[in-house]
């Protein structure tokens, strides 16, 4: 503390759990603009997954089918996760075996643009499956 003193420089404890505490003297403000701009830079390096859904009836037509697919590629290739599910209204419950075949088909359709993460699951009225996208080589 004296040297600091002497220096004109403040004393700033690094890692306080360490036995003896670690402690390095420097100009505090120049200390926290340079953790401040370590911070930005790992910030700036990580990447934000963003999740896309799409929506299916268990009797989804053809032509709709296909549309919803094409969506669904174009989001696999901007990189976002996709989360694909059949929404069951009232008794359209009892064609759950409908809406499993659906969702199996598009993740075979999809299988040259991303992998299936989670396979058809049902929670309450909806069946959700996951597909994530192939890393770009």
């Amino acid at each position: 503390m004296r040297l600091a003193e002497e220096l004109e420089l403040d004393l700033v404890e690094i890692s306080p759990n360490a036995e003896p505490p670690v402690c390095k003297i420097t100009d505090y403000n120049k200390f926290l603009y340079e953790q401040k701009k370590r911070e930005k830079i790992l910030k700036a390096k990580s990447t934000q997954i963003t999740v896309k859904e799409i929506r299916f009836g268990p009797q989804t037509d053809e032509h709709d089918y296909e549309f919803k697919k094409k969506n669904a590629v174009k989001f696999l290739k901007e990189g976002s996760k996709l989360k694909a599910f059949v929404f069951f209204k009232g008794r359209s419950i009892i064609y759950k075996d409908q809406g499993q075949i659906l969702l199996l088909r598009l993740a075979q359709d999809l299988e040259e643009f991303g992998k299936v993460e989670t396979m058809p699951v049902l929670e309450g009225k909806r069946m959700t499956m996951f597909i994530a996208p192939k890393k770009k080589k």
